[in-house]
């Protein structure tokens, strides 16, 4: 199951779509957390892609950086052009940690941010801007990938897959939304993670 999950994590992208947000069902406050991912074949090319014509590596404009501090399951701290920004994934949403000390985190947040920091260990981090350069609090807008000896994973897509994150999408930046929801349905199908115990 593992190598399935990867599979659909390492083989994502898919054309630009749609001008509405999409969430291909929302979920409530109390969803709860699961699954994992494993990583892409040894061989060193990319495992063969679930979704029929989809690219196995990014296709847009990119930069190379370095990740400085994982911040939750859908923000990471990172060094790019000698500059530290903060980087907001594209397509998707995972729960808030609140890390106030008033605040406590909401269900599944910091199983979303160890996937995250997991997902982002010990390969090559490339960012990837689709439309927006950054978002109404200043942070940069990309999809997060990761390149492992020739294998790519997009980060913000196997976070999906994973059951950590739920799809949702703003109007331009809408690259991979078809992949995005059809990860989530695969994760919903098979109750991985926010899904579980949900009926698909």
């Amino acid at each position: 199951m593992a190598v399935a999950l990867l599979a659909l994590a390492v083989t994502v992208a898919a054309a630009a779509c749609g001008s509405n947000s999409a969430t291909d069902g929302a979920l409530g406050p109390s969803a709860a957390p699961g699954a994992a991912a494993g990583a892409s074949s040894g061989s060193g090319s990319a495992t063969p892609a679930l979704v029929p014509g989809a690219p196995v590596r990014p296709t847009g404009p990119t930069q190379e950086a370095t990740l400085v501090r994982v911040v939750d399951g859908d923000t990471i701290r990172v060094m790019v052009g000698g500059v530290k920004e903060r980087v907001r994934y594209i397509g998707m949403n995972t729960r808030e940690l609140n890390t106030s000390s008033l605040a406590t985190p909401e269900p599944y947040a910091e199983a979303a941010t160890d996937a995250n920091a997991r997902l982002l260990a010990g390969g090559r981090l490339v960012l990837e801007k689709d439309v927006s350069a950054r978002d109404q609090y200043g942070r940069l807008l990309r999809d997060v990938w990761i390149e492992r000896n020739g294998g790519w994973t997009l980060v913000n897509i196997a976070l999906v897959a994973e059951g950590f994150a739920q799809v949702s999408t703003y109007p331009p930046d809408v690259k991979y939304v078809d992949v995005l929801l059809a990860a989530q349905r695969a994760a919903r199908r098979e109750g991985r993670g926010l899904w579980a115990g949900k009926a698909p």
